[in-house]
């Protein structure tokens, strides 16, 4: 099979938008506030939720912050969470599996760390959809909708910034390095997107840029310059006919200037404070691909320090070395890319714990559906909806629980299933959200933050 064919046109994921969407300092005035830029940010004002659910009256739920760890392309249940080793060869696979600390519960063998953790978290085998699209289905991971041209849905991490707003001066959802399209803000203000850092904080130098000033300018000079900006934006509301779109652009930059301001807020996208034992907790490993390290460990360590420090929603998007289509050798596949994510991730569920955050930190495991019941001819998998796992720890959600099942060849639901609506319905619970609610979309016409879906109560310690 020629290499250019091991996996299929998919998955591709355009990011939502850029940093410098959210923080632009370099072009007006000398400091960076050009108002073509602003306007093409396409901030709308005035969409707020129906009466008596606006920003600042909710009550927030057990979860206070969510690190949603995606991993896309459509990871194979079998190779990992959910392995079925009583199965004949063509159903079970190539890889071996380890014992928990669940009793009786095996994961895939390349989750050995992650078996020592599995009584903090929760594995849900009966996940199932119709959707063996990678565009589509991550789009209803992330919205709870299936995409229709009609309406763009806004997903989890902007209705939590809508509806909670930020804290600590930093952003209320931050993208690790970056969120795909689906991850936007669909119907809702483009001032609840996500903070996207654009970089690896796995490689070496790591930088977020856009949070410091340009060299040379001082703080006065920094303030100076704003008051400057609110004149002339004062001056263009004057002239417009929709001051409330400058008012909700304006708001945008005062997100900017809060964390460019805040040495506290700045502080949190820094890892050079990070000791010797939290990065071994955390792990590091070569691609043995290329030789750089995996960079899964320090975005997870990362993950961890910004939720610490207010964060509401922070995704974290690992390819793995291969990415998780894995039509072809689907062994080799995993070997290369799963021991890197098994340690990050059981280091993350270890420290937050051991820091009491887990009580009140979601940390979510997806991929938009799993892969085929029995190998191809290519010794790999293909899509397949019908059956898939996902992850849930902390948060309010019980901890060493399997719940649900696939059968007997993890190709139907056996038990239990839940619904990608119920699913995210669960996850909105626990963070005080009311999933039935409705939001206002353009015109008016209230749109229910997810159609259909019902919290999962088995699920919820």
């Amino acid at each position: 099979m020629d290499e250019k064919k091991r996996l299929c046109p998919g998955p591709v994921y355009p990011t939502a938008f850029g940093r410098r969407t959210f923080i632009q300092v370099g072009l007006l005035g000398g400091m960076g506030l050009s108002l073509p830029d602003l306007f093409r940010i396409n901030a709308r004002a005035g969409e707020v939720r129906i009466p008596g659910s606006g920003i600042g009256k909710r009550q927030e739920g057990p979860a206070k912050s969510v690190i949603q760890i995606i991993l896309p392309g459509g990871l194979a249940h079998q190779e990992s969470w959910d392995p079925k080793p009583e199965a004949p060869i063509e159903y079970r696979g190539p890889l071996g599996v380890v014992k928990t600390k669940i009793p009786g519960v095996v994961f895939s063998e390349n989750l050995s760390h992650t078996a020592q953790i599995a009584d903090k978290i929760t594995v849900i085998r009966s996940i199932t959809g119709h959707i063996p699209d990678h565009a589509q289905a991550t789009y209803q991971m992330f919205t709870g909708y299936l995409p229709t041209p009609a309406i763009q849905h806004p997903s989890l991490g902007a209705v939590l910034s809508q509806e909670f707003g930020s804290r600590n001066n930093l952003p209320a959802y931050v993208g690790v390095p970056n969120v795909p399209a689906a991850g936007g803000t669909g119907y809702l203000s483009s001032k609840f997107g996500a903070f996207e850092l654009g970089a690896d904080p796995g490689q070496k130098n790591f930088q977020v840029r856009d949070i410091t000033l340009p060299k040379g300018m001082t703080d006065d000079r920094f303030e100076r310059r704003r008051t400057a900006r609110e004149a002339l934006e004062d001056h263009f509301r004057t002239l417009e006919s929709s001051p409330a779109e400058l008012d909700a652009m304006g708001e945008f930059y005062q997100q900017a200037y809060k964390l460019i301001s805040s040495p506290a807020a700045r502080k949190a996208f820094s890892l050079d404070g990070e000791p010797d034992f939290i990065t071994k907790l955390y792990g590091e490993y070569k691609n043995p691909r290329g030789g750089n390290i995996i960079g899964i460990g320090r975005q997870l360590m990362l993950a961890r320090r910004l939720v610490e420090a207010g964060v509401r929603l922070v995704t974290v998007m690992y390819n793995g070395t291969d990415g998780w289509d894995n039509h072809l050798r689907i062994k080799e596949a995993v070997d290369n890319g799963m021991p890197a994510f098994d340690h990050a991730f059981a280091g993350l569920i270890a420290d937050l714990d051991q820091r009491g955050l887990l009580n009140t930190t979601l940390v979510t495991v997806t991929s938009e559906f799993g892969r085929t019941p029995k190998l191809n001819e290519n010794a790999g998998r293909d899509h397949w909806a019908r059956v898939y796992s996902q992850v849930l720890a902390g948060g309010g959600i019980t901890r060493g629980q399997i719940y649900g099942a696939s059968n007997a060849t993890a190709s139907e639901p056996d038990s239990d299933a839940v619904t990608v609506e119920n699913y995210l319905a669960t996850v909105y619970h626990q963070l005080g959200i009311n999933a039935e609610d409705r939001l206002l979309a353009p015109g008016g016409r209230p749109i229910d933050i997810v159609r259909d879906g019902k919290v999962v109560e088995g699920l919820i310690g």
